[in-house]
């Protein structure tokens, strides 16, 4: 698990949030140029690692009922990650955003690889143009890939 400090670091590495501390030394981080109401990207950062991210309406999050994910057990990348949709999201035209779809290239220690595409609403692995598995959830694919022992690839 990261730290709130190495949580803390990767969040300041995107210029276009500002931090704001709020009550019991916890950290907001907010969008400024967002298109929305909503402005906050990463709520209530806590020195114990806790935090939530706003992805309300992003494709392949599961959200509480305020539109947040938990960081708190988030790796880098996937911070990173979130972090990057949230603000696309509030940058975005809502038409725009429910166009985009998911397309990620995840790699095991023996360099095969499996694309994970969202289509039409399911998000399906392939290995080459064969489908390997399917799922009605971004998270149910992911944890599937992870038990299978890949990894997203970077870049």
């Amino acid at each position: 698990m990261l730290t709130f400090e190495q949580k803390q670091q990767i969040i300041e590495t995107f210029p276009e949030l500002t931090r704001k501390e709020v009550s019991m030394k916890r950290l907001n981080y907010h969008y400024e140029d967002s298109l929305y109401e909503k402005s906050v990207v990463v709520q209530h950062l806590h020195p114990n690692g806790n935090g939530f991210v706003y992805v309300e309406g992003i494709p392949g999050y599961e959200t509480d009922d305020r539109g947040l994910i938990n960081i708190r057990e988030a790796t880098e990348d996937e911070l990173k990650k979130t972090i990057r949709d949230a603000i696309q999201a509030l940058a975005t035209e809502e038409a725009e955003v429910e166009e985009e779809s998911i397309e990620e290239l995840w790699m095991n220690e023996e360099g095969q690889k499996l694309t994970l595409l969202e289509e039409e609403g399911f998000f399906n692995i392939y290995h080459g143009y064969n489908l390997e598995e399917g799922f009605g959830d971004y998270q149910e694919a992911v944890d599937y890939l992870k038990e299978e022992k890949f990894k997203l690839s970077k870049g």
